[in-house]
This record gives C-alpha cells, structure tokens and sequence, in this order.
C-alpha cells in the first residue's frame, strides 16, 4: 500500500485532536487525523460542559456561537461545591453544558471547512522516527509519513507508550458506573448520598437519563453492562427504575497520572494522553481543548521553519504545570466525597470557606481556566496571561479584540500614538493595530491592572510582551514566539509608544 504524506498526524479525533486539526489548518498546515471511530456519535457518555476559558478560545477563532446556540448556559462551576462565576471580567461568565458528543460533532465540522482528512475505522499502532519525520503504522497496513506525530489517543495511549514516554501518579482506588438509558419509570432525580458516595440522576439526550453511580469497590478491568447497572441501582435505590436501551455505558476511576515529558523529539502529547484525573469539575475535556490551543500555532510554526524546533519545548513548560495542578486539585475533591463522617465534616467546612469571596474567586479562576498564567517572567500583571476581550475602537471601525484573532495569527496592539510602533521584518507574521481602548483592565480574581500602552498576543491569546510607554523587550518577544526575521534581523524598531 502506498504511504500517505502529511505534515503532521494526529491519533484521535476527540475534542483535542480535532481542537489541534483546526488550529494546524487554520495556519496553512497540512494535517491528518486517525480516528478508531466510525464517526463522532460514537463517543458514549463523557464531559458534559464548557468552561469559560475554553469558550473564549473557541471565541477567539469566530466559532463560539456554534456552540453557545446548541448549549445550555450556567452561571456557575463545581469544585468542592457550585460556585458562582457571573461576576467575572469575561464575556463567557458561564459554564455551557453541552454534551462531548455534539461538542466533537461541531469541532468535526470546522475542521471539515479546511478539507482535514480524518482516515476513520482505524488507528495508529506504531511508529518509527528519525531526524527527519515520523513513520506512522495505521491498522489497515498502511503508512503515514509526517513531520510530526500528535497523540490524542486518550489515557491508554499507543503514542505515549510506543515513545517510551513514562507516566507516573496514582493507580485508581474507587470507580463509578456511568450510562445514558431509557427507564421504564420515573428515576429519582438529583443527587443521593450514602456509605458508597454521592450518585446522581440527570436528564440526558431526549428522554433519556444519565446516570453516575459510586461503587462500593474498584470495578473490574472490563466493559461495564446493563446488568451491572441495574445492580447498581438496585444498591443504590431498591430498584432499576426499568431501566433498557442503554445508548452507552461506561466506567470512570479516581486514576491520576500524567506524562513525565510532553514531547520526545518529534512526537508529542496532548489531552488525556498526557494526564488523566478524576472527571470532579469537568475539567478535563477542556484543559485538552486548551493543550490544543497552546501547541497548534506553535506546531504550525515550527513545520513551516519560520521558528526552531525549540519553540516546542515550550509546550511542556507552559502546559504541563496548568495539568499537574488540575490533577492535584480533582484529587482534592475525589478525597472530599468519601462517605465517612470525618470527610463530610470537611468537606462542609470547604464549603463554608468558599463562600468568602476571594476563595471563591481563586478557586473559580483555576478551574474555568481564566487564571491561568504561563510563566514568562516579571513584569506587567498581564504578562502570560489571557488577553481579555475589550471593545477597541479603531479607524475603520468598532470591534471586539478577539475578532483579530479568527485569522489564527499574532496580534501586536498599539494603544499609544498611533503609527508610534514599527515591527519592520515581522510585519508579514503580526497583525499591528494601532486602537483606542478607554475602558478599565480587568483581571479575573486579580482586579484591576495598569493600563499598558500596547500588548503583543499570540495566536493562542496569551500576552507575550507588555509596552508601558516603551518597546524595551518587544524585538527579544518577536523572535522569541515567532522566530528570526529572514532579513534585516538587527533593524531597530522606530520610536517609543
């Protein structure tokens, strides 16, 4: 069989992968993704939700509203307990449930707009790199060879183990039932707790409930089934409420690990290939989404050779201590819903903590993801942080920041004397706008910060460099993030801001 040529593979077509897809082809990459599935209905009952973070990103590329118009909004998230979120500087101060699989069948279709090939009803089994690109061994006997190899394979990851790359933490030590079904009669809705947990009873797709139940025990290492199910209801609330034709079923543990190194070489990691946690605060679809958004731009950068192979690195730096966290607060919370006395106690005594308000708001910033800061040194509060999305007015017309990054590019935004900044040689890589903005700058759970007289964004909207009357730094940020220009490398920039 002949040996398919791509720039950059992609093992998965959940909502990282395809996240990853779409970002590559927005940059002009040429992308392929291996997918098991025959198609995206085929994903069971996973994450239900989109965080604040997520939704802007999905914002960010002009693409939200395809969301936001199929979901239902929240004004809050769970950590711990529900905690209100609508006071925060963002314009998504909200939770959007949705279910994964209209989530991936919505990614699918952007992705679709770039003409992304998505080989189905097969899978990566393999792969051998060199210096120069990465063989990969599909299913069905054939071949693609790519600069690169992204495994979005999920939490058994053949990427992840086929690249030696270890992948410590905590084996599991409780597990719960999870199934969308049809029922006979009328479940007993909302949560219930006993000496096995808290389960919970909800409404599904149509008809149908969704249900999580605890087990008294780890689960086997197998499918779950109807049966299982049913006991377990039976366990939980003296009867199966009639419960049949299950659209899924499926088994979730406590299980926390994450990858030692995000990348090797020329294969990388993201989503639950690089961290599995325990599912508390729906977090984990979308600190994939977010993994996506860090390494696309930076990924297409490097295959296209306008930035070393360096640039990389810098995926692990910025990523993996945002998921070491998350892994470390979902183990909190999977501790806090023991059944014993002493843990309730606890876990009452968080909750009466999280009802002040700058707990709340810290806790309500690291789990939506708007808190999120890379470290990029001192400096500026806005330094590797979310670019916030203020209302510009500029010469041609009115617009919202995030607007200037649907093109997927770097964004230098002058807000001093207009036409008082010059980025020379990269001038064909970053969008300079010169703006007026006259509102405050606001920050969640910081508050309000110094206005700077001009930000350089990059494609993911974070802040790369701060201006505070001067261009001090901004030549080391440009080629730091978007490499050396071809030509002219040690131009001055023209006068300050």
């Amino acid at each position: 069989m002949r040996t398919l040529q791509h720039a950059v593979a992609i093992a998965g077509a959940g909502p990282t992968g395809l996240m990853l897809a779409g970002e590559l082809a927005l940059a002009g990459v040429d992308v392929a993704i291996v997918e098991p599935r025959a198609n995206q209905d085929l994903v069971g009952v996973r994450a239900s939700g989109l965080h604040a973070r997520t939704i802007e990103i999905l914002d960010q590329r002009g693409i939200a509203e395809r969301f936001l118009s199929q979901g239902q909004i929240h004004n809050g998230v769970h950590s711990f307990t529900p905690l209100d979120i609508s006071d925060f500087p963002t314009r998504h101060n909200y939770t959007l449930g949705l279910f994964q699989n209209h989530i991936e069948r919505i990614l699918a279709g952007w992705v679709s707009e770039f003409g992304v090939p998505i080989y189905r009803e097969r899978a990566v089994t393999g792969f051998a790199q060199d210096d120069d690109g990465v063989d990969v061994e599909l299913s069905d006997g054939r071949c693609i060879r790519a600069q690169y190899l992204v495994g979005c394979d999920g939490g058994r990851s053949v990427v992840r183990k086929t690249a030696g790359i270890e992948f410590p933490g905590w084996d599991a030590t409780t597990s719960w039932l999870i199934t969308e079904a049809l029922t006979a009669e009328e479940p007993e809705w909302g949560f219930k707790s006993d000496t096995r947990g808290t389960h919970a009873i909800g409404r599904g797709e149509g008809s149908r409930a969704r249900m999580v139940l605890a087990e008294p025990q780890l689960g086997p290492d197998r499918e779950p089934t109807l049966r299982d199910v049913s006991n377990a209801l039976v366990a939980v609330y003296r009867k199966d409420f009639g419960i049949h034709s299950p659209t899924s079923i499926s088994r979730f543990t406590d299980m926390t690990r994450q990858a030692a190194a995000y990348r090797d070489r020329r294969v990388l990691l993201a989503g639950d290939a690089a961290h599995v946690h325990p599912p508390m605060g729906g977090q984990g679809l979308n600190i994939g989404v977010q993994d996506a958004a860090n390494l696309g731009w930076k990924l297409a950068q490097v295959a296209k050779q306008t930035s070393p192979q360096g640039l990389l690195d810098t995926y692990h730096a910025e990523r993996h201590p945002v998921a070491a966290r998350v892994l470390r607060t979902t183990m909190a919370q999977s501790a806090i819903r023991r059944p014993d006395d002493h843990t309730k106690a606890l876990g009452d005594y968080v909750a009466e903590l999280l009802r002040m308000d700058e707990p709340r708001k810290r806790v309500v910033a690291e789990v939506s993801g708007l808190g999120v800061r890379y470290d990029l040194g001192g400096g500026h509060p806005l330094l590797g942080r979310r670019m916030p999305d203020i209302d510009l007015v500029t010469l041609e017309c009115p617009l919202r920041f995030y607007e200037l990054l649907h093109h997927g590019g770097p964004v230098l935004l002058n807000l001093g004397e207009r036409r008082g900044i010059d980025i020379g040689p990269w001038a064909d890589r970053v969008q300079l706008i010169d703006a007026k903005y006259a509102g405050a700058w606001e920050l969640p759970a910081i508050g309000a910060v110094v206005a700077p007289t001009a930000v350089l964004v990059r494609p993911d909207g974070y802040v790369a460099w701060v201006g505070e009357g001067s261009q001090l730094g901004l030549l080391d940020a440009l080629t730091t993030w978007f490499g050396a220009p071809e030509e002219a490398a040690n131009a001055p920039l023209l006068s300050p801001i």
